[in-house]
């Protein structure tokens, strides 16, 4: 009873702590899922602020809005597009490296772009402006650069692909068309010009035995009956045997 006893307190105790498992990955899930909402709620309202702020603001606090915008964007899409390129081809691991060293550099220009749109003085906004927007061009192209090589790779893959298949295809259908490589006998010459013979060269060449032997043969039948159990068919059909056949 003792051992039961223990066999019973353990297998309780497996299932509570399965249990616990089970809710704290539920919850860590949902945290993640709360997270990852909120997030994206708050990068779409920083992105519809600052179209707004490009279209009211005009001058140098509209084109900082702008040169946010142009980097968010930019840096945004390269990283959905390797990241979902990622899993099917492990060379872009190299890529993604890349990409996280250039997106702390984005980082910063975006921190200073944001410093420097709640700065005051015009003239310093108007100033610093230059050199930002070199900034940001270099880092925008260079993330562009990373997300079009990175699509034309995969669609050289899937030409590629497609390429294969479409031969593949073409060999199995010309397999699958086999008796049309085979060749067709070939009909009997007919005409004058196939053995015929000149009226009356027959009877004199071979003279009145050849006649005997002719009229001796027995007559054939105009239909020659064929077995019942050999029909012919096709060669991906079974031959019929016949009954006596084990």
């Amino acid at each position: 009873m003792e051992a039961v006893a223990v066999i019973v307190a353990l297998m309780f105790a497996v299932f509570v702590a399965l249990g616990v498992i089970a809710v704290v990955r539920s919850v860590r899930a949902v945290k993640r899922g709360v997270d990852r909402t909120v997030t994206q709620a708050r990068r779409t309202v920083e992105d519809t602020r600052l179209k707004a702020k490009q279209y009211v603001q005009p001058g140098a606090p509209g084109e900082v809005a702008e040169l946010r915008l142009s980097l968010r964007t930019s840096m945004r899409a390269t990283q959905e597009a390797l990241r979902a390129a990622a899993p099917d081809d492990p060379s872009l691991s190299e890529a993604l490296a890349l990409f996280k060293r250039l997106s702390t550099h984005g980082q910063e220009i975006d921190a200073d772009l944001k410093r420097l749109e709640a700065e005051p003085d015009k003239a310093r906004v108007a100033g610093s402006l230059p050199e930002l927007r070199e900034r940001v061009e270099r880092v925008t192209h260079s993330a562009d650069s990373l997300r079009w090589a990175a699509q034309d790779r995969a669609r050289q893959f899937a030409d590629d692909d497609l390429a294969l298949l479409s031969e593949q295809i073409r060999m199995e259908a010309g397999a699958l068309r086999h008796w049309t490589t085979e060749e067709e006998p070939q009909a009997a010459p007919t005409g004058a010009g196939a053995g015929a013979r000149t009226p009356g060269a027959g009877v004199g060449a071979e003279g009145p035995e050849a006649a005997t032997t002719a009229g001796a043969e027995p007559e054939r039948p105009a239909i020659t009956p064929r077995d019942t159990w050999r029909q012919p068919g096709y060669s991906w059909q079974k031959t019929r045997r016949p009954e006596s056949t084990t």
